[in-house]
């Protein structure tokens, strides 16, 4: 890369948007990682978000030795209205996220707005993430990580959007001009990172690949994601249907929901709720000849009754996703377009 490329992207400001809540223990190690960037044309929007402990202070001292760091009390409650304060008060025309809990990698900035000044606009620089933790990794993080990190990789992050978030919050950078044309922070809807993600997805700003890690992810007991009631999974489920019936959904065939666990009950009852007709599909013989919610639980055999099915797959077993993924290879059946795997 040359010098003069170097200087030009420099050139441009970066806004990070950064909500915290009594996150005094992590504060310093997290805005000093964004102090520390190669990149260094940025300002930080941080914003207390009603902390009672002395995060506040903390950022206050620094804000005070940096005029980059600006921080503010949130005028409203919540991570979603502490972002939209924070974007009204922003100057920068790329945008990105930060968790005050976090850790940014040294070129995590120059990395991000390269890949977006190489592309242009409709496009979402992604990276790699690795999550630490006093305590260690559990091996659902660490299966989630790894999942994450080969969909980033190879810039195909929507391809398996319906299962989990696949853009982690603290490690995206968009033009501001998409951000808007995306609806920014407004829709009030948890979780708001997914929720973002799938607004993307649906204007279609593309994910460029990326093999660099950018950003560590610190887990704890008390991190948000875990305690938080907007994490929890009936919310997941809520935005997963939620986008799927307004991008997806064709209601020209029939649709299909496999499994009868919580999953695949909350979302029938969703659909019954929504008067939207569907066949439910259970491999589980005591519950298959069933009525619940007022629908018959059918047998995998009645599948071949249908038409061109859409299909809603619950089933968390690994083993039977395989399963059913081989099935509809043999029906020449895609992913994203004639079935879509929830879990």
């Amino acid at each position: 890369m040359s010098i003069c490329y170097i200087r030009r992207v420099q050139s441009h400001l970066i806004t990070i948007l950064t909500p915290f809540k009594n996150t005094a223990d992590f504060l310093p190690a997290c805005i000093e990682s964004i102090q520390n960037q190669s990149y260094k044309n940025w300002e930080l929007l941080i914003i207390d978000d009603g902390s009672t402990d002395n995060s506040f202070d903390i950022v206050n001292t620094y804000s005070k030795l940096d005029n980059r760091i600006k921080l503010y009390r949130n005028s409203g409650h919540g991570i979603i209205d502490a972002l939209q304060f924070a974007f009204s008060k922003s100057n920068g025309n790329y945008i990105t996220r930060m968790d005050s809990d976090d850790i940014m990698t040294p070129n995590k900035l120059e990395t991000l707005i390269n890949s977006l000044v190489s592309h242009g606009k409709k496009h979402v620089a992604v990276g790699l993430v690795k999550y630490f933790s006093e305590q260690g990794i559990s091996n659902g993080y660490f299966k989630y990580e790894k999942w994450l990190n080969t969909l980033t990789s190879q810039g195909k992050n929507y391809s398996e959007i319906y299962k989990e978030c696949v853009i982690p919050s603290p490690c995206w950078m968009v033009h501001r001009t998409d951000l808007i044309a995306c609806d920014a922070f407004n829709p009030n809807r948890y979780p708001e990172d997914y929720d973002l993600t799938f607004r993307f997805y649906q204007h279609n700003l593309k994910c460029i690949p990326c093999d660099a890690v950018l950003h560590h992810w610190r887990d704890y007991s008390s991190r948000t994601s875990r305690t938080h009631e907007h994490y929890a999974q009936n919310y997941f489920l809520d935005i997963k249907l939620h986008y799927f019936l307004k991008l997806d959904f064709d209601d020209s065939r029939p649709l299909t929901v496999w499994g009868a666990g919580f999953k695949g009950k909350t979302i029938a009852k969703k659909l019954v709720e929504s008067n939207i007709p569907f066949h439910w599909i259970c491999d589980n013989p005591k519950k298959i000849g069933k009525d619940i919610y007022d629908q018959t639980l059918k047998s995998f055999e009645f599948l071949n009754e249908l038409k061109r099915p859409q299909s809603i797959v619950t089933v968390a077993n690994s083993k039977a996703q395989n399963e059913i993924k081989a099935y509809f290879d043999t029906q020449s059946m895609l992913p994203m377009q004639d079935y879509f795997f929830f879990c």
